[in-house]
């Protein structure tokens, strides 16, 4: 007789992370919203090094998660876009990216407030999503964390859009998401 044994898969945690306004900074042309188009443009947040380096050392799986429709929109080259990505994943120690090049008006799975990107994460590295995070810094990151049932993390920059539903938390720039990842630890 057979004894089957199951070997326990322990889950991660992760915190996944918008680009544009978390790890770096957004370009504001008349009160909208956008996010650099080439390399050259791209300003990494000067405290967001130490504050990821400080999420790994909590035990979490940092995840970029980002929506970037001027592919969609014929905007900017998808060439550039990967070239900003692989920087930010390659300086700032990024475990993992996943892009949504598409518009709304694709209704693609992944476009965020869609919880896609999160869903296909956690299914690749075995993510709990309860257990997880999401940072964002627009209405969109919070509805998307709602939808995977992580918590959320709003970085209020008083852009003129309204949220949606209440953060579980709200600070004003990533550095300030420490304290809050720490309190749980590893």
């Amino acid at each position: 007789m057979h004894k089957l044994y199951f070997k326990k898969v322990m889950m991660k945690k992760a915190i996944f992370l918008d680009r544009d306004g978390v790890l770096n900074e957004t370009i504001i042309i008349e009160k909208k919203i956008t996010s650099p188009l080439t390399l050259d443009e791209l300003k990494v947040f000067p405290d967001a090094k130490e504050t990821l380096i400080s999420f790994k050392e909590c035990g979490y799986l940092l995840i970029m998660v980002t929506n970037q429709p001027d592919i969609a929109r014929n905007t900017n080259t998808k060439k550039n876009v990967q070239e900003i990505n692989n920087f930010l994943k390659n300086y700032l120690k990024i475990d993992d990216t996943f892009v949504c090049y598409h518009d709304d008006k694709d209704f693609c799975n992944c476009r965020k407030p869609k919880p896609g990107m999160l869903i296909e994460a956690s299914k690749k590295h075995n993510i709990d999503l309860p257990k997880s995070f999401i940072i964002g810094d627009r209405w969109r990151d919070v509805e998307t964390g709602k939808n995977a049932k992580c918590k959320t993390i709003f970085i209020d920059f008083k852009y003129q859009e309204k949220l949606k539903s209440k953060p579980d938390y709200t600070i004003t720039n990533i550095a300030e998401a420490e304290n809050i990842i720490k309190k749980f630890g590893k």
